[in-house]
């Protein structure tokens, strides 16, 4: 772990801003932390902070569970050209929301202490019709807060299966499920979209 421009994902977020601060020498910190989900108000106070002249490295640590597309997009050019002695380190807690403009600028690091979880009961290399509505059966009553880690994993092994065509819509709505469980979308609608368009990006 460095005090340089990068994603680290992590599951425990208070942890990792103290091993940062731990690596803190001559540096600056300014923190932006959000319990759930980093909004646009959020970014516009991190470019303004980026752009207060320093002679110092200033490090901006930048946290939150989720970061929508809109969010991510409004900080790419920051990122892109950072201004003089200023460090980008954004901490979330999935790789899968995070969009391939910023993945292709920053460099990811996922720290160990993401948990290994038992089986997801859903085979996404035999995707069908029939093993998602029998999937959603499943899971008709269950809480948003479990359904987030769900689509989180859905979304991480889709991606690490090699077995669909993931453009950016698809990767966006990944991101925009959890947007949408946090404002209160039924789980079930969101799990049967997300699976549906999965389905539709299945590779044949």
């Amino acid at each position: 772990m460095n005090l340089t421009s990068q994603v680290i994902i992590t599951e425990n977020m208070e942890d990792t801003i103290s091993k940062l601060e731990a690596l803190q020498q001559n540096e600056r910190f300014v923190k932006i932390i959000k319990e759930d989900t980093f909004l646009v108000e959020d970014a516009k106070l991190a470019i303004e902070k980026a752009y207060m002249a320093s002679e110092e490295i200033t490090v901006i640590i930048l946290a939150a569970k989720t970061f929508s597309p809109v969010v991510q997009n409004k900080l790419l050019k920051v990122i892109e050209e950072p201004p003089k002695n200023k460090e980008f380190i954004i901490l979330a807690q999935s790789k899968s929301t995070i969009l391939d403009t910023i993945r292709s600028r920053l460099p990811i690091s996922v720290l160990s202490d993401v948990k290994h979880e038992e089986h997801l009961g859903l085979d996404l290399d035999r995707l069908s019709l029939a093993t998602v509505y029998e999937f959603i059966q499943t899971h008709k009553r269950t809480d948003a807060k479990v359904m987030k880690r769900l689509v989180e994993r859905i979304s991480k092994e889709a991606m690490g299966s090699g077995s669909y065509d993931l453009d950016e819509k698809t990767l966006t709505l990944f991101s925009n499920a959890f947007t949408a469980l946090d404002v209160g979308s039924p789980p079930q609608f969101v799990l049967n979209t997300l699976l549906l368009k999965l389905l539709a990006r299945k590779k044949r």
